[in-house]
């Protein structure tokens, strides 16, 4: 009898468990009913960002070819300089020393040739009279030959230090701005090994270029002339333009992923813009206007297989039983319909979507796409169904109150007698 009593209260227990999962979650969930997202115009834009270093278009280290100590020094950070401008200077005092020197041992050069010439001629007749041997005469034409060549020897030193005495006046190379002053007065600067940099010299600050690093999954849409908008972080809210002047070919592995690095000019009228500031940059890909966008959220709603089917067979008769929409075979899913309504492959240029038709039931629309942001996305052309701007499409399904007021932003599924299973 105790036996009895257990299976009869299991056999109550799994009724009540069965007649809540029927009807206790419609009583206390609610209905269901779909997500609904509005189709407005606007304008929509196909980015590719990157990152870069601001720089000048050219920029010149000025370094000094002789030794010395900085004597004067006539510019400092930020100076505006033209071309061939005196700089900085070094002490001249070795230099002229050197000049001094040079030109007297050219002068006495040319001395010891006036004589080995006079020696020349004068023991030419004597030589052609055979008054004197013929090794003694060459030796009289060797010495006025090695006159002359000493002569060059002390012209060419004379012009070293002449050129070394230039080279004591540091100017600079190109007009510009001075970025950057690595030397003091009475500094003592050596050159023996290589060239020591004095200044940093940059171009007109009024052109400046991008130096961006764009990954090579990306590369392929960047084109000469495109347009470019950037920002930096000293002016977070200004938005500045250029145009891709070049893309270098050398690739750069960065984490294992390779960048190409293409450049921007970057016009600076202004002088907000600085050298060795970071860019965050947009390329311009794709930019329309004034087009119905459709967010990107609806394409990933599907209804439920039974009314795909009777949706596909809807759209396929034209509503009128013809069973080919009168499109030659090609379904209107625009892909392969092999297989039935999920067994067609969708074309990378068309979108479908979902919506409530006036009669309250479930439809579809199928449309080519256009530019995409990743958000939305441009309705190029309508190939079946109704999208017009203000117009409403599914995104998804989402428990509702059994009565929802008139300003409601879901609409409940359609009844069993429209079509739901």
């Amino acid at each position: 009898m105790k036996k009895k009593s257990i299976i009869i209260s299991i056999v109550v227990i799994v009724a009540a468990l069965v007649l809540f999962m029927l009807f206790g979650t419609g009583r206390s969930g609610g209905e269901e009913g779909y997500k609904l997202v509005e189709i407005k115009k606007g304008s929509i834009e196909n980015l590719v960002s990157s990152t870069g270093t601001l720089s000048a278009l050219e920029t010149v280290e000025v370094g000094s070819q002789v030794s010395g100590i900085i004597t004067k020094l006539y510019v400092d950070f930020n100076s505006s300089v033209k071309k061939g401008q005196l700089l900085a200077v070094l002490d001249k005092t070795l230099f002229l020393v050197s000049v001094n020197d040079k030109e007297a041992s050219l002068s006495r050069s040319r001395a010891t040739l006036n004589r080995a010439n006079a020696e020349v001629r004068r023991n030419q007749p004597l030589y052609e009279k055979g008054h004197i041997s013929g090794a003694e005469f060459l030796v009289i034409k060797t010495d006025a030959e090695k006159a002359v060549a000493d002569l060059q020897i002390s012209a060419a030193a004379l012009k070293r230090a002449k050129t070394n005495l230039e080279y004591s006046e540091i100017r600079s190379p190109i007009d510009g701005t001075v970025i950057e002053r690595t030397i003091d007065e009475g500094q003592t600067i050596a050159a023996s090994f290589q060239a020591p940099k004095l200044f940093v010299v940059a171009e007109d600050l009024t052109r400046m270029q991008i130096e961006a690093k764009v990954d090579e999954s990306d590369i392929g849409q960047i084109k000469q002339g495109q347009e470019v908008r950037f920002s930096v972080q000293a002016y977070s809210e200004k938005i500045f333009t250029g145009k891709v002047r070049q893309i270098r070919l050398q690739p750069e592995t960065i984490q294992n992923v390779v960048n190409y690095t293409v450049i921007v000019d970057a016009p600076n009228n202004n002088r907000l813009l600085l050298p060795g500031m970071t860019a965050t940059v947009d390329f311009l890909i794709e930019d329309v206007n004034d087009v119905l966008l459709i967010s990107n959220k609806a394409f990933s709603f599907s209804p439920p297989m039974e009314e795909m089917r009777k949706i596909f067979q809807k759209m396929s008769s034209g509503g009128k039983g013809s069973g080919q929409g009168g499109r030659s075979g090609m379904n209107p899913f625009g892909g392969n319909t092999s297989g039935g309504p999920g067994g067609f492959k969708m074309p990378e240029d068309i979108g479908r979507v979902f919506y409530v038709d006036k009669d309250n039931n479930l439809a579809m629309s199928i449309f080519k796409k256009g530019v995409t942001d990743g958000i939305n996305t441009e309705v190029k052309s309508v190939i079946r169904g109704e999208l017009v701007s203000g117009s409403k499409v599914i995104t998804g399904i989402e428990k509702v109150k059994k009565k929802t007021n008139s300003g409601s932003k879901n609409t409940l599924l359609p009844s069993p007698g429209s079509g739901r299973r």
